[in-house]
């Protein structure tokens, strides 16, 4: 049984397997993508909800000093986006990491990948689907439409708010002393009609954004194409806006301090800065639509996280430079709300504007990736043929994108936006770090290394590792371990001490074969950050994700075990 569940497919079949599936009539799809189209695939990606929602929570917990968050994550990402260069180069199939996976982990591994790019796409577009509507529906409100707050959020917010104002209000405080979000959550469920004894607070608008973007992405890659690189350019030409015209309103003084929560607090923020980069990997999900994939994957990977890095960390500076990083506490639409600090209401307007179009690229590129992962797994047999099945006549995964449009949409309807990213970047990270160990894996095989167009910089591991380890153990440890042992291993803190515990192993276990087989750095490296990028997440993420797998595995085991094509 442990054969088959770690049986791979091999690079020859898989790309056989594939030409095979093209010279059928009505099996294939169209390559119309160049390097230039899949940049913009991956700066849609990459620059949504967070640039416009997430990143004024994330400065207010970590302050400036998350502008240098961001460069950190980025360089985890650039590490992550050689191992999927190196993949997309070697296998050009649809199905991203979890294609990558399955040369080289194995079958139930890649099933568990393919589990979590669930995680990754449906529930990322989940946050943006709800980011697009707070967008959508302040600037309904700036042309004068009005739009019920029950239509507009979700249910546990409303409810929330409710439990929370409700006993305030009982003791004589005025409704309009609250916050904003208070206000609207507890005039949400106040006014929300009432059916078996439960108040419908639903998000309406994000809703109907998704069946929008589901059905453009059904009727075909170029259409899909066209309109996201016109969004590209107008979500490009607003930030340039914002850091053009904010930088005349920075105040030097309020980055000091860089970091006014300290280092606890700029790691409070790591969800969301890794939120903020989920999606680079989303080209490679359009391999089968590429006029070169081979060549020119990598290079839209590095254009686009080297484009992005450099603007979220110019967001971050003018955005901390207009307002004290205390005031950007529960703000939804930080952007807009700087401007409106510096009396721009104008140039608020027209960033609020703006943002509604910027984040419907980003909604677009997930709707893009989530079928063509679900076509790939079920081409293998680990899904039934629906989800592989190509439409005749716009040569896209018909089945899988109603699908993906339907996960989507329902929970867009009720979430929260603050879950939504918590389980998601979890999810991610796990997909970036069994990318980078794939790449150790298939790398020793000197053949494999022969097959790719693209080569990772090698640089001896047998050192750094090792020596890093030491370093970071004489750190972390103080003199007396018992007293360390004593704090952090008992008490509430000592899931997350566990966790990163657990890391440490993991660095020695590198290190060892680091040392034993001459592994490459830079795989080497992404697998590290990517393990701590993880470890900062919280056991209750931590919690969740497990179930989330487990719950993947049963499904494994009930299907796809028994019709996986490798076994048939």
């Amino acid at each position: 049984m442990a054969s088959g569940l770690f049986r791979k497919k091999s690079i020859e079949k898989i790309i056989s397997d594939q030409q095979e599936m093209e010279a059928l009539e009505g099996a294939s799809m169209v390559r119309n993508l160049g390097v230039r189209d899949l940049t913009f695939l991956g700066v849609a990606a990459i620059i949504g909800a967070s640039i416009f929602s997430a990143i004024g929570q994330a400065s207010a917990n970590g302050g400036p000093a998350v502008s240098l968050l961001f460069v950190f994550t980025a360089v985890a990402c650039l590490f992550t986006a050689f191992c999927y260069a190196r993949f997309a180069a070697t296998v050009p199939i649809s199905g991203s990491a979890y294609t990558y996976a399955y040369t080289s982990l194995g079958e139930i591994i890649a099933w568990i990948l393919g589990w979590n790019l669930l995680l990754e796409y449906a529930i990322s577009n989940v946050a943006v689907a709800i980011s697009w509507s707070k967008y959508f529906v302040d600037l309904c409100e700036g042309l004068g439409l009005h739009i019920p707050e029950y239509l507009t959020m979700d249910f546990l917010s409303a409810k929330r708010a409710f439990t929370e104002v409700q006993p305030l209000i009982n003791s004589g405080k005025q409704l309009s002393e609250l916050s904003v979000n208070l206000r609207e959550g507890y005039t949400a469920y106040l006014e929300a009609p009432v059916f078996l004894g439960w108040h419908f607070v639903a998000n309406l608008p994000a809703l109907f954004i998704t069946i929008c973007i589901t059905y453009l992405v059904y009727i075909g890659i170029k259409e899909s194409k066209n309109m996201n690189n016109a969004l590209v350019v107008m979500k490009l030409l607003v930030i340039a806006l914002v850091v053009g015209i904010g930088a005349f309103y920075v105040k030097v003084e309020n980055w000091s301090p860089f970091a006014p929560n300290g280092i606890a607090g700029v790691l409070k923020s790591v969800a969301a800065v890794c939120f903020a980069y989920i999606g680079f990997d989303s080209i490679s999900t359009t391999a089968e639509e590429c006029k070169n994939p081979q060549r020119d994957i990598p290079r839209a990977m590095m254009w686009a996280l080297g484009i992005c890095t450099i603007l979220y960390v110019l967001v971050t500076l003018v955005l901390t430079g207009i307002v004290p990083s205390a005031g950007l506490a529960g703000i939804e639409d930080p952007l807009a709300y700087m401007f409106t600090i510096v009396g721009l209401h104008g140039v608020a307007g027209v960033v609020a504007a703006s943002a509604v179009i910027a984040l419907t690229s980003a909604l677009l590129v997930y709707q893009l990736g989530q079928p063509r992962i679900w076509m790939t797994m079920s081409r293998d047999g680990l899904l039934p043929k629906a989800f592989s099945k190509i439409h005749p006549k716009y040569r896209t995964p018909s089945f899988s994108t109603i699908m993906t449009g339907v996960l989507v949409g329902l929970p867009a309807l009720f979430a929260n936006l603050e879950e939504v990213i918590n389980l998601s970047s979890i999810g991610t990270l796990f997909a970036f770090v069994l990318v980078c160990g794939g790449v150790l894996i298939l790398d020793l095989n000197p053949e494999n290394q022969k097959k790719s167009k693209f080569k990772i910089p090698y640089i001896n591991a047998k050192y750094v590792v090792g020596g890093s380890l030491l370093v970071a153990m004489y750190l972390f440890y103080p003199e007396s371990i018992g007293d360390w042992f004593n704090v952090h291993f008992t008490g509430n803190a000592k899931a997350d001490s566990w966790i990163m515990s657990l890391f440490f192993v993991a660095w020695f276990v590198l290190a060892f074969f680091s040392y034993t087989k001459n592994l490459s750095l830079i795989p080497v490296l992404g697998l590290l950050v990517n393990l701590y990028l993880m470890t900062q997440m919280g056991s209750a993420n931590w919690e969740r994700f497990i179930y989330w797998c487990l719950v993947g595995v049963v499904i494994y085991f009930a299907y796809g075990y028994k019709r996986s094509k490798l076994k048939l």
